[in-house]
């Protein structure tokens, strides 16, 4: 613990904390949709005992990390790419994500008879159980990019558990303002189909930049966001014309 109290131990963990809580985005948008099947008072419960769970997994991951690197090692070759038990993870668990997101969105456009958004209620333990797996995925990304940081545990699991809690403390707001707003529902969905794409393609030895996928995430956001307000505006400007006449 000795080294979190040096200046370059401090500024890693800051750095590797923050670069945690990005790297955890797309994993507090699909916990936010697939939270919203349960009931509303079972829903934080099922976040944070997911989270939890994740957690503890991650930090056991941190602990084997010469295992996890092991992982990296290729098993067998296809068509000259040297597939590796994580480039198996990354593509299972992007075929995953891809199915989930385009069901959800489904399931998110079906509309009964009296015009009201279908929603199919699920139990705790699925939704845990998708929480932790998903969390599995994304954790590789995490490892390895706390391994290219710093070379103490320590840090890695400061950093990996304050990233944690972050999560638990927005992801009921966020999971509350997108299930309140179905386009952004769509435009989450579709980031998670994304980022499942880009999951398959590292899988299969093509490397993509994060970088531009969350840019063009967030000017998607941004433009949704400009739209909620100019919406909000012209309903405003409705209401005034209704009750002056």
């Amino acid at each position: 613990m000795e080294a979190l109290l040096t200046s370059e131990g401090i500024i890693a963990l800051l750095t590797l904390t923050f670069l945690e809580i990005v790297l955890g985005v797309d994993n507090i948008i699909f916990i936010s949709i697939i939270s919203n099947r349960l009931p509303k008072e079972k829903q934080a419960t099922a976040r944070n005992l997911g989270l939890g769970l994740a957690l503890i997994m991650r930090i056991g991951l941190l602990l084997g990390i010469s295992w996890i690197i092991g992982f990296t090692e290729p098993v067998f070759t296809l068509m000259d790419h040297a597939v590796s038990v994580k480039d198996i993870i990354l593509i299972v668990g992007g075929l995953f994500l891809i199915g989930k997101s385009t069901t959800e969105i489904h399931e998110s456009l079906e509309v009964e008879e009296h015009g009201k958004v279908t929603k199919t209620v699920t139990s705790m333990g699925k939704v845990i159980l998708q929480i932790v797996a998903l969390d599995a995925v994304f954790s590789f990304d995490s490892i390895l990019t706390a391994v290219g940081l710093t070379d103490e545990i320590a840090i890695m699991i400061v950093a990996v558990t304050l990233a944690m809690v972050v999560m638990m403390t927005f992801a009921g707001k966020i999971s509350e303002f997108i299930n309140k707003h179905p386009t952004l529902q769509i435009l989450a969905m579709s980031f998670l189909i994304l980022i499942g794409f880009m999951l398959v393609l590292e899988g299969i030895g093509t490397h993509v930049e994060k970088g531009y996928i969350y840019f063009a995430v967030f000017f998607s956001l941004t433009v949704e966001l400009l739209n909620m307000r100019r919406r909000k505006n012209a309903a405003k400007i409705r209401l005034r014309k209704k009750i002056t006449q």
